[in-house]
């Protein structure tokens, strides 16, 4: 009589699995996790002492403060950007094509849709980091 294999079957699980993706940040929730089991776990014949605690304390707030000026800044960041680039319209700039020729030509819109402006030259959308040079259109003199 021929034997037939028996596949292992995969256990299932009622429900949907969450998947984790690791902290690559120490924010204040990991910070103050860390700081409760420390206290959790402390030897009661030798208290954690409370200078240490306080510094602790103030080390997060300092981190959770510079976390906010980080983000204060960065979101400066981006409204130069913006502003800089709105101050090209109607002006001559130059750029590098891709096969490495400079092109002048005049700025006609600015679109602020992805994480840099870019600049309508043209035919072409310029990103602004890829714009080497500006210069203000000659006034005709009559």
């Amino acid at each position: 009589m021929p034997i037939e294999a028996v596949e292992a079957a995969a256990p299932t699980f009622q429900g949907e699995q969450v998947q984790r993706s690791p902290q690559q940040a120490m924010d204040s929730e990991v910070f103050m996790s860390l700081l409760v089991s420390q206290l959790r776990n402390q030897d009661p014949s030798s208290p954690m002492d409370t200078n240490q605690m306080i510094s602790q304390t103030t080390q997060l707030a300092m981190m959770e403060k510079i976390t906010e000026m980080t983000g204060t800044i960065e979101e400066n960041f981006f409204l130069e950007m913006r502003t800089s680039a709105s101050t090209l319209l109607g002006k001559e700039i130059s750029y590098t094509d891709e096969a490495g020729d400079t092109i002048v030509g005049s700025a006609t819109a600015v679109s602020f849709a992805g994480p840099v402006p870019t600049v309508t030259v043209g035919d072409a959308t310029i990103p602004l980091d890829q714009i080497s040079g500006v210069v203000m259109p000659a006034t005709e003199t009559l």
